[in-house]
């Protein structure tokens, strides 16, 4: 895997992609319901907003914000 230095931004607007390896495969849309309870648990654990998100069979395309910290 590799290495990525991440930029963490409070308030932050960031784009990602996640392709499979497999572009033949409906992976994620035909396990949609474990895909959305994936994304709940991490946001129970560490708060962002989804602003806009693709599904697509193979790849998935999100626009995450982060919070602001109003407690410094």
């Amino acid at each position: 895997m590799s290495n990525y230095r991440r930029y963490r931004v409070e308030g932050g607007c960031y784009f990602f992609t996640v392709a499979l390896l497999n572009r033949q495969s409906y992976l994620l849309v035909d396990n949609i319901e474990y895909l959305r309870q994936a994304f709940r648990y991490v946001m129970n654990r560490h708060p962002f907003k989804i602003d806009a998100a693709v599904i697509l069979p193979e790849h998935l395309h999100c626009i995450l914000t982060l919070p602001i910290n109003e407690n410094k």
